[in-house]
């Protein structure tokens, strides 16, 4: 064999031998989980109980560390400039993705600067209006809006936020026009429509839970593609405007580089965490679904949204600096 060529093959020997036993010994410290939304959201609970879990099969310390602003552009650069070695991880959205086309800079690459561990769950929205609004369905409200243009204010979490881009996406499918009115968080809108400050909120299901059970909102449709099961008597967006879907998940990710046997070994152990009994029906009583890929199945789906939300983003015209 040529020495070169010998080299080589030794060389790679010795580094995918290393990387067994890394893995093997993974974790030998406390983990850190830098979730970039604020404690309270849907990112933070999915985070929260899936790395509690991989925390008791692995027997060690996963620690939660919130790392809130900019759409989760702080946490995301904290973590992409983190040594890639297992011990610092990311919990984050779709709107890692969406984010790629609302910025006009970034500190890091979204798909070049983290490897996807997998999605933990899938975020459904649902479509709340005010009592106090004429609509109990989603055909009430486009007569609406079509009547009254720009009459009707809608909440999100902020300019660019899932809240934003799937209204966004519906009122350019109805030919309608509403207001956008952005807040500092899902649950700050969610609070806002129970008020009255503002009439609709398309919005994560977990984020308007309380005002759900209490009443201050009407639900009027789901934006998935089948009705959700904890909510089976209403309605898709799609089944009135044909081919309407929008979802959203939360994932886990290493920063690019962390050597694939810990890659993949974390795979396992959330695979393993969101199948669970207890966390499955703790994320389900809260209208998440869990949700597993494998590491190549995350990567091509990490680059199909990446492309999705780059349409999603120039139809809502959304831009920021």
């Amino acid at each position: 064999m040529n020495p070169i060529r010998l080299l080589s093959v030794c060389v790679g020997l010795i580094v995918f031998a290393c990387g067994v036993a890394w893995a093997q010994s993974y974790p030998s410290k406390p983990v850190r989980v830098v979730i970039v939304f604020a404690p309270g959201g849907a990112t933070d609970i999915v985070g929260r109980v899936a790395f509690q879990k991989v925390g008791e099969q692995l027997n060690q310390q996963f620690i939660i560390d919130n790392r809130a602003g900019a759409g989760g552009t702080i946490g995301a650069a904290l973590v992409a400039k983190s040594p890639p070695d297992g011990y610092t991880l990311m919990v984050y959205s779709t709107t890692l993705l969406a984010n790629a086309h609302l910025y006009k800079k970034l500190p890091y690459d979204p798909l070049k600067d983290f490897v996807g561990l997998t999605p933990v769950a899938r975020l459904v929205n649902m479509l709340v209006v005010h009592p106090s609004m004429p609509v109990r369905t989603v055909k009430d409200l486009i007569s609406l809006a079509r009547a009254h243009p720009n009459d009707i204010a809608y909440g999100s979490a902020g300019v660019g936020a899932l809240q934003h881009l799937s209204t966004s996406l519906l009122c350019n499918m109805t030919n309608v026009k509403m207001v956008h009115v952005p807040f500092k968080g899902g649950a700050l809108a969610a609070v806002a429509t129970a008020g009255g400050e503002i009439q609709m909120l398309l919005t994560p299901i977990s984020e308007v839970l309380p005002q759900l059970q209490s009443r201050h909102v009407r639900p009027i449709a789901v934006s998935s593609d089948k009705r959700v099961a904890q909510y089976p008597d209403i309605p898709t967006i799609g089944e009135t405007v044909k081919g309407y879907e929008f979802t959203s998940w939360m994932g886990a990710f290493a920063p690019a580089g962390t050597p694939r046997p810990i890659v993949e070994k974390l795979n396992a152990e959330l695979k393993k965490a969101v199948a669970d009994t207890n966390v499955a029906a703790n994320l389900s009583s809260q209208s998440l679904d869990p949700m597993y890929m494998t590491l190549d199945e995350f990567a091509q789906q990490l680059k199909s949204d990446y492309d999705k939300y780059g349409q999603v983003v120039k139809l809502s015209g959304a831009r920021l600096d």
